[in-house]
């Protein structure tokens, strides 16, 4: 447990609601299809109508829109295909996603043999989407290759091995709307031996900020409207602005420490057991003094092959599944750990590099805290998927810092 003299809930209320800009921009995706599969006969998971709502929301074009256009995304992931391309050309690809197809064009433009597209779309709408994603992939003059299969990856099988697996899998946080399991799945029932992912490991990131900026502008806002005293509203102000996760772009300037590593994912070889409670403790030690308002979470994931990473390396663990708190100690920069992999193509969403649509997610106080220069923080941060959906995250973060210690729960809805 975290040292204290005295003790703080200072944080959101267990259940508090988190719909704030977290429901509809995401990604989930799996395949349907015509030809090369069948429902599976054996038991899988119940689709549940939080699956429902959840693939629902990928009806939408305005979504796929949004992220076609994150250029950090779109090309990263082009780029990633033609590096690889030896491994590609020839091969058979699976692209696990509920999208337009772009990946599974890009795959069968680099010369894939065929590529059987996952559309996770199973209501009414998406069925229109289905059948546009069919009509993109015909006016490209690739139905030959590209195969739109509709359904779960858990209920769609597919009559041959593949050697490639591709997925634009990654939520806000990284893990939020658990779309990894899906890859996992579909790794563990269809890749060959020393097949390729793309992407092939993932790091989570968080870090101590002040952003003053903002929370003037969410709160101290109230203490003069107009020149009238609003200063009743500040409780409230505080629970509406900072009681749910915030997903919002924050330059470097914000950052008070070194990143620490909150978990690196290997997905050659992460399991999806491992995903379903993450907690990790760390240690700060602030570069400057200034008002200290709340964390920040990132993430960066890497398209490299099998032999980079052969092992989960990156976290040592403690008992319990805890991850060490010398993963990522102070001074040592995500910049140095990349240098580890120098032939590794990296898609970042730190502060520091071009925003993407992920842009970072924000777990604000309600009130700041001074730190000088120098001073520790440390603490733990569990994230766990949501009994009541499993596409949630419940985050649980305990912080001490000046001899105070605090709590913080919420829910990514």
């Amino acid at each position: 447990m975290l040292p204290s003299s005295s003790n703080y809930s200072n944080g959101y209320p267990q259940h508090g609601s988190s719909e704030k800009r977290l429901g509809m921009s995401q990604r989930d995706r799996f395949k349907r299809g015509t030809r090369g599969f069948r429902v599976s006969n054996q038991e899988t998971p119940r689709c549940t109508e939080f699956d429902m709502a959840y693939f629902q929301s990928y009806s939408h074009v305005g979504i796929h829109e949004e992220m076609i256009k994150d250029r950090v995304r779109t090309e990263t992931y082009r780029a990633a295909i033609v590096r690889h391309q030896n491994s590609i050309e020839g091969k058979v690809v699976v692209d696990v996603g509920c999208g337009t197809g772009i990946l599974s064009i890009f795959c069968a433009l680099a010369g894939a043999k065929r590529v059987r597209h996952v559309v996770l779309h199973l209501t009414d709408f998406s069925v229109e989407f289905f059948h546009q994603a069919n009509e993109v992939v015909k006016a490209n003059n690739l139905s030959d290759k590209v195969i739109v299969l509709h359904g779960r990856v858990e209920d769609v099988e597919i009559d041959e091995e593949v050697d490639v697996i591709i997925s634009e899998w990654m939520g806000y946080m990284l893990l939020y709307e658990s779309m990894l399991g899906s890859v996992i799945t579909a790794r563990d029932r269809w890749l060959k031996p020393g097949g390729l992912i793309l992407p092939s490991h993932a790091t989570l990131y968080m870090a101590p900020v002040t952003h003053s900026d903002r929370y003037s502008e969410s709160i101290d806002f109230w203490r003069n409207v107009y020149g009238i005293d609003m200063s009743a509203m500040l409780p409230l102000a505080k629970q509406c602005a900072f009681e749910e996760p915030s997903v919002e772009t924050i330059t470097g300037e914000n950052v008070l420490t070194w990143p620490f590593v909150v978990k690196h994912v290997d997905c050659y070889t992460v399991t999806i057991q491992e995903l379903e409670s993450i907690t990790a403790r760390y240690r700060f030690s602030s570069m400057m003094q200034a008002p200290f308002h709340g964390f920040a979470f990132w993430f960066d994931v890497e398209f490299s092959g099998p032999a980079i990473f052969p092992t989960n390396n990156h976290s040592q663990s403690l008992p319990g599944g805890i991850a060490s708190p010398d993963i990522h100690s102070p001074g040592s920069s995500q910049r140095k750990k990349r240098a580890k992999s120098n032939e590794a193509l990296v898609l970042s969403t730190a502060p520091e590099d071009p925003p993407t649509h992920w842009q970072q997610t924000l777990l604000y106080f309600y009130d700041p805290i001074e730190v000088k220069q120098d001073q520790v923080i440390e603490g733990s941060i569990t994230m766990s998927q949501s009994k009541e959906n499993p596409r949630f995250l419940n985050l649980h973060l305990e912080y001490a810092s000046g001899g105070r210690s605090f709590v913080k729960e919420s829910v990514m809805r």
